[in-house]
C-alpha cells in the first residue's frame, strides 16, 4: 500500500467514524420515544410528533444544504451539523415541557441535516473513484444506528430519559476531530472545486427511485420484525431483539461488501443484484419456520438490501458531478428518509393482518427497485464524451486569441 492509498484509507476511516456517530443520533430517537411515553405520560400521538420533529428536520432540509455546499465549500459545516445533532438529541432528555423537547429533537434533526451532504462531498473527494473506500464512509451511517439502541438501551432502562446527556460527549469529541481537520481534508479534496462533466438529471431520477424503494422496504422490516418474532413465532423480548439486530448488521456488512463487490463487477450491476436478491431474501425471512432459524435470513436481508447502499451514494455523486453536496442530500438524507413516510400504511396492514401481513407484502417492493434498475447506466459509458470536453473552452480561447 502506497503513502497516498494510505492517506486515502485514513481519511476515509475518519469520514466513516463520523458518519456512525452521526447518525447515532437519528437512531437514538426511536430509542428513546418510549422512554418519553413511560415516563413523561406523552400520547402516542405525541410520540409520533418526536419522529416527525426529527424526520423534518433530517430529511426536508438536506437537498438545500446540498446546494449551498455545492455553491460555496464550507469546509466547517460537517463539524458544525455534527455537534447540534449530539446536542439537540443528548440534551431532549433533560427538557422539561414537550415543546423544548419537539424543539430539540428538531435541532438535532437539523444538525444531521447540515452534516450528510457536507460530509458526503468531502467523503466523496477523498474516495476518487474507488466504491470500496466510499462503503467505509456508507457504513459507518449504518453502523450508528446499529449501535443506537444498543448503547442507549442500558442506559435509558438505568436512568431514564435523563440519560441521553451522555450522548453530547461523542459528537462534541466527533466534531472537533473534524474540525481541526478541515483544511487538511479540503486541500485533499481539491479545496470544493467542481468536477468536470454533466449533470444527468434523468439517471439521477431513476437511481432516487431505487432508493426509496430500498428505504421504504428498510423501513418496513425495521419497523415490524420484532412484533413479528413477539406476535407471530412467539419468542422471547430478547430473541426478538436479536432479530432487528440481525438485520442491522447485515446491513453493515452488505454496504462495506457492496463496496468492494462494485469495484470488481460495475456500480450499476452490484445495485441491480443486491435489489433482486432482496426478493428471495425477504421471502425466505417470512416463511421460514421456527424461532431461530430465521434469523439466519434476518441476516441475509439486511445484507441484500444495503449491497446497493454506498454504490448508490457514490453513483448519484457521479451522475451529477458538478452537484456533489445536492447529490449527497438527496441519497443520504431525503431519499434514505422518505421511506418512513410509508410505515402509516404498514401500520394499518398490520393492524389487520398483523406483522406477518406486512412481511408478507414487503418482498413485492422490491421489484419496483429492480425495474427502474434495468433503465441505470453505468457512468464509464459517458466517459468518452466528458474527455472531449475539456478541449472545447480551449479550443474557443484559441480561436479568440486569433
Amino acid at each position: 500500500m502506497t503513502s497516498g492509498t494510505a492517506g486515502v484509507w485514513r481519511r476515509m476511516r475518519m469520514w466513516g467514524a463520523a458518519h456512525a456517530v452521526d447518525d447515532l443520533y437519528q437512531g437514538l430517537v426511536p430509542a428513546v420515544v418510549p422512554y418519553f411515553v413511560l415516563e413523561r405520560g406523552y400520547g402516542y400521538v405525541a410520540a409520533g410528533g418526536l419522529t416527525l420533529a426529527a424526520t423534518l428536520g433530517s430529511a426536508v432540509p438536506q437537498p438545500l444544504v446540498g446546494v449551498l455546499v455545492d455553491r460555496r465549500p464550507l469546509p466547517w459545516l460537517a463539524a458544525a451539523g455534527l455537534a447540534l445533532a449530539g446536542l439537540g438529541a443528548g440534551l431532549s432528555g433533560l427538557a422539561d415541557g414537550y415543546a423544548a423537547v419537539w424543539v430539540l429533537v428538531l435541532l438535532s434533526g437539523l444538525g444531521v441535516a447540515a452534516f450528510h451532504p457536507a460530509a458526503g462531498r468531502a467523503a466523496r473527494e477523498a474516495a476518487g473513484d474507488s466504491a470500496g473506500a466510499m462503503s467505509v464512509f456508507a457504513a459507518g451511517g449504518s453502523v450508528g444506528f446499529f449501535l443506537a439502541p444498543v448503547l442507549a438501551t442500558p442506559l435509558l432502562a438505568a436512568w431514564g430519559v435523563r440519560a441521553t446527556a451522555v450522548f453530547v460527549l461523542p459528537a462534541l469529541v466527533m466534531a472537533a476531530v473534524l474540525f481541526r481537520a478541515r483544511h487538511r481534508t479540503y486541500a485533499h479534496a481539491g479545496g470544493g472545486a467542481r468536477r468536470a462533466g454533466r449533470d444527468r438529471w434523468g439517471p439521477f431520477a431513476l437511481l432516487t427511485g431505487v432508493e426509496v424503494v430500498r428505504s421504504v422496504v428498510f423501513f418496513g422490516v425495521s419497523t415490524f420484525v420484532e412484533l413479528y418474532w413477539l406476535r407471530e413465532l412467539h419468542a422471547s423480548h430478547l430473541l426478538a431483539g436479536a432479530a432487528l439486530t440481525c438485520f442491522l448488521f447485515g446491513g453493515v456488512a452488505g454496504t462495506l461488501g457492496g463496496g468492494r463487490l462494485a469495484d470488481r463487477i460495475g456500480m450499476v450491476r452490484t445495485a441491480r443484484w443486491g435489489t433482486a436478491l432482496t426478493v428471495p431474501a425477504l421471502v425466505l425471512l417470512r416463511v421460514t419456520p421456527g424461532q431461530w432459524a430465521p434469523l439466519l435470513f434476518a441476516v441475509l436481508a439486511g445484507a441484500t438490501l444495503n449491497l446497493p447502499f454506498a454504490v448508490l451514494v457514490k453513483l448519484g455523486q457521479d451522475y451529477l458531478p458538478t452537484r456533489p453536496g445536492t447529490a449527497a442530500g438527496v441519497t443520504l438524507g431525503l431519499a434514505v428518509s422518505v421511506g418512513g413516510l410509508l410505515a402509516p400504511l404498514f401500520g394499518l396492514v398490520a393492524q389487520q393482518h398483523g406483522p406477518q401481513g406486512v412481511l408478507t407484502i414487503l418482498p413485492a417492493v422490491p421489484l419496483l427497485g429492480v425495474l427502474l434498475g434495468a433503465f441505470m447506466v453505468e457512468p464509464s459509458r459517458w466517459a468518452s464524451e466528458e474527455a472531449e470536453r475539456p478541449d472545447r473552452p480551449e479550443r474557443a480561447e484559441s480561436a479568440g486569441a486569433r
